[in-house]
C-alpha cells in the first residue's frame, strides 16, 4: 500500500541535524518493511497558524512510502518520540 508521512521539525534544527532526522525516519520506514522514495518532498520553513511548544515555525518534509498495513503504525510509535519532530502524519493514498 502506498503512504505518505507528513513531518514538521523543530526550526532551530542545522541543515546537517535535519537531514539526520530525516535519514532516521526513513531507517524506520526501511525497519518496518516499508520502502520510502528517493525524492523527499521539502518545503522548508513555515510559519505555524498558533504556537506549538513555544515554537512559531517549523521544516516541513512529506515522505513516501510503499509498506505493509503494520508499517504506518510501528512508524508512528518511532517517530512519535523523536525529540525533534513537532508534528506529523501519516495517511494512505
Amino acid at each position: 500500500m502506498k503512504y505518505e508521512l507528513c513531518v514538521v521539525l523543530n526550526s532551530k534544527l542545522e541543515d546537517e541535524a535535519r537531514n539526520s532526522e530525516i535519514e532516521k525516519i526513513k531507517a524506520y520506514i526501511t525497519r518496518f518493511g516499508g520502502t520510502p522514495d528517493e525524492a523527499i518532498e521539502e518545503w522548508g520553513k513555515r510559519r505555524f497558524a498558533y504556537e506549538i511548544d513555544g515554537m512559531n515555525e517549523g521544516y516541513y518534509y512529506f515522505i513516501k512510502f510503499d509498506g505493509a498495513t503494520h508499517t504506518p503504525g510501528e512508524l508512528e510509535n518511532s517517530v512519535r518520540i523523536m525529540e525533534n519532530v513537532v508534528r506529523f502524519l501519516i495517511v494512505k493514498q
